[in-house]
């Protein structure tokens, strides 16, 4: 009898194997992609979740805008925080965050990681609220030294400028898309393998520290009045003459130093918990949060620090720029670290 061909697909020939190992994606297949490592799995995205992103886009589009017309008038001479092009670059770092995961949000991107984009700012922007309450409304109850954008003016009149208002704004925008994260958490369905998992105490135990030294930082003026060196007429010696410079983050009174105490609170609580945030992009959005909010308090700093003479750049900013460029190893961390995959 002539002998039947042989059918490849019921011998289990190598054109059948080669197409299964594909579907099944083995180890001969190439490399797998970051997503599938993770086993990222996401559900659909609730409206909460959305309306979230948008709050915290017009936040981000509101906290622009604050930057370019007159902040606050005081004793006569209105303060603008942008006088230059380095300045507008600066100042449009934490806006563009936020306009950028708000609209990824918006959109159903990896829904968690705005989430907790959006609950820490929004946990940071309460005490920040109250401080500009303070300084719009009721500075002027107890005069003070003060650096707005690099002016040090003393707070003895205050009048509301554009740029307040919208400041106010964007800040009452991030507390309420700070509010409808934490709604919305427990609805949105996202989840991973775990990838992060073995690097979460690492991640968490250096975050702390973090949070640790940029309260203490933060505690301090970034730029503050140097001491003048005086010589005595009589008898030839220099003797160090204190002036009064800016006051510290929990030196000004009422509602800014409630603000003060949140602020700070906030920053720990942010700092502690972000890493331990599920899933791994969650972790990223939590810390990438507490990151941009260092680097916006550490460029103030050294923006007024360079734009004004009368005024130093001091340890503590100098410190606040080094614990933000720490926040952001960790977030690039949580970013890429993940756990090898098996071997069979």
């Amino acid at each position: 009898m002539p002998a039947r061909d042989r059918d490849p697909s019921r011998t289990g020939g190598p054109d059948r194997r080669a197409s299964a190992a594909r579907r099944s994606g083995g180890p001969r297949s190439g490399a797998t992609s970051p997503a599938t490592q993770d086993d990222l799995v996401v559900g659909s995205v609730p409206v909460l979740a959305r309306v979230c992103g948008v709050l915290l886009l017009l936040a981000g589009l509101a906290g622009a805008a604050a930057a370019f017309p007159t902040y606050l008038a005081v004793g006569g001479v209105a303060v603008s925080p942008v006088q230059g092009p380095v300045d507008a670059v600066l100042s449009l770092v934490a806006p563009v965050a936020s306009v950028a995961v708000g609209a990824g949000l918006a959109l159903g991107r990896v829904p968690r990681l705005g989430l907790a984009y959006a609950a820490v700012t929004g946990a940071l922007a309460v005490g920040r609220l109250l401080i500009e309450l303070h300084r719009g409304q009721g500075s002027t109850t107890r005069p003070a030294v003060e650096v707005l954008a690099g002016d040090l003016v003393l707070t003895s009149s205050v009048e509301i400028g554009v740029g307040w208002v919208f400041g106010v704004v964007a800040l009452g925008l991030a507390v309420l898309a700070g509010l409808a994260a934490f709604a919305a958490w427990g609805r949105t369905v996202m989840e991973d393998g775990g990838a992060l998992d073995p690097l979460r105490p690492v991640l968490a135990g250096a975050a702390v520290l973090l949070g640790v030294g940029a309260v203490l930082s933060l505690a301090l003026p970034a730029a503050d009045v140097p001491d003048q060196v005086v010589t005595d007429p009589l008898t030839g010696l220099e003797v160090v003459v204190d002036q009064e410079g800016p006051q510290a983050l929990l030196e000004r009174p009422g509602l800014a130093l409630l603000g003060g105490l949140l602020l700070a609170g906030a920053l720990l609580l942010a700092a502690a918990v972000a890493p331990s945030l599920r899933p791994r992009l969650a972790a990223v959005g939590g810390l990438l949060a507490v990151a941009v909010f260092l680097l916006d308090s550490a460029l103030t700093g050294l923006r007024d620090a360079w734009s004004s003479p009368d005024l130093e750049w001091t340890v503590p900013g100098a410190a606040l720029l080094v614990l933000a460029l720490g926040a952001l190893g960790l977030t690039l961390l949580a970013w890429r670290g993940r756990r090898a995959p098996a071997r069979g």
